[in-house]
């Protein structure tokens, strides 16, 4: 986890809402937090196509996450 990176997310399912290219490109997730629901910037190793549940399993902070398919 990045300095200024949240554990509040990391565990929490959400899904891909902008598809996720894998390495170094993002894509976008929605993940449940306080109460509602939250868009990140969303990294994960292999590709991720949009609409798949997944796991956010680090916390970049500024808003970006690590997050791997459930």
């Amino acid at each position: 986890m990045s300095e200024g990176g949240n554990n509040e997310v990391v565990g929490r399912t959400g899904h891909v809402t902008t598809a996720i290219p894998g390495g170094s490109e993002p894509g976008e997730v929605l993940v449940r937090v306080r109460g509602g629901t939250e868009a990140y910037i969303a990294y994960a190793s292999e590709p991720v196509e949009r609409g798949t549940l997944v796991v956010v399993v680090a916390d970049r902070g500024a808003r970006s996450l690590d997050v791997a398919p459930l």
